[in-house]
């Protein structure tokens, strides 16, 4: 996954969090203001969420937020 990618899932996660507590959940869309602004990267968010880490369609953003991080302490160089 690209880094800009992982940069917004947890600046997204971290201000679901501060606004809606640690129980808040969502899907790879809240990454995108627009679905259709950029079909590609919708896509490689879809596939991160759906094919490598098989989650549910709505998940925990603390959940989200610690897989994203965990892949960069395994492999800063994704």
């Amino acid at each position: 996954m690209r880094e800009s990618l992982r940069r917004t899932i947890v600046a997204v996660c971290d201000n679901k969090i501060a606004k809606k507590g640690p129980t808040v959940g969502l899907s790879f869309y809240a990454f995108f203001a627009n679905k259709n602004s950029d079909p590609e990267l919708l896509m490689e968010a879809a596939h991160w969420w759906i094919l490598t880490h098989e989650l549910d369609h709505f998940e925990k953003a603390v959940k989200i937020k610690a897989l994203v991080q965990q892949e960069i302490q395994q492999d800063p160089e994704l």
